[in-house]
Parts: structure tokens; C-alpha cells; sequence
């Protein structure tokens, strides 16, 4: 589920410390057996699925400095995302906004909205 050159999504930029993610159906099951029952997912409003892009992360904000000497440099700074491309997303749906884009269903998750990740890489 990465991204690729020639991968529709590569128009999309997700915004600050939001993640887009692509659904898992309810009877899929990671590798590792971890999976959410349809009644879980119906009754607990949690949903799980796979992060396609992630935003930078949350601004800091930059202190106002003018000094003429300085180079140009990027004025905003972020602290980046916990949840990376790749990963498989448990996360809370009263909190996502659920988008269609060109026939597929994915939802825009804060970061604060997701309970918990699993990475197929060594932690």
C-alpha cells in the first residue's frame, strides 16, 4: 500500500497532524493475527485501516527574528508524526471525516484520534 510515482495519490498533500487512511475490510488480519470484529467496529465506533500519507506533524511556532545577516531559511518547523506510510491505524471514527476520492473510500484522522499503531518493521 506505498505510494508510487504513478500512484493517483500523489496529488493529494495531507495537511499538518492529520493522517489519510484507507479502510481495512473487517475480516482482514495482519500478519501478527491482530484484527477488529465487525462488532467491535459497529458498537465501540472504532475502525481500523492502513495510513497512506501522513501530514509533517504539528507547527512550532517560530520565534520573530530580523537579522539581515541570516539566510533565508524555512520559517515553519514541525514535530513529526508517530504514524508513518505503511502502518495499520486503530483509531477512533467520531473523530475522522470520511472522503471519496476517484471511487475509493479513505478517512482524514487527526493523530489524536488513533488509539493504536502496528508496523510491520522492528520496533
Amino acid at each position: 500500500m506505498h505510494i508510487t510515482i504513478d500512484n493517483k495519490l500523489k496529488k493529494l498533500i495531507v495537511i499538518g497532524d492529520r493522517l489519510l487512511i484507507k479502510p481495512a475490510r473487517p475480516d482482514d488480519r495482519t500478519a501478527s493475527g491482530l484484527y477488529l470484529p465487525p462488532g467491535v467496529q459497529e458498537k465501540e465506533k472504532v475502525q481500523q485501516g492502513y495510513v497512506i500519507k501522513a501530514g509533517p506533524g504539528y507547527a512550532i511556532p517560530m520565534p520573530v527574528e530580523d537579522e539581515p545577516w541570516k539566510g533565508e531559511e524555512e520559517k515553519i518547523k514541525y514535530i513529526p508524526l508517530q504514524a508513518k506510510e505503511g502502518d495499520l491505524a486503530i483509531f477512533l471514527m467520531g473523530a475522522a471525516t470520511e472522503v471519496m476520492y476517484e471511487g475509493d473510500k479513505y478517512f482524514i484522522v487527526p493523530q489524536s484520534a488513533v488509539l493504536m499503531l502496528e508496523r510491520e518493521e522492528e520496533l
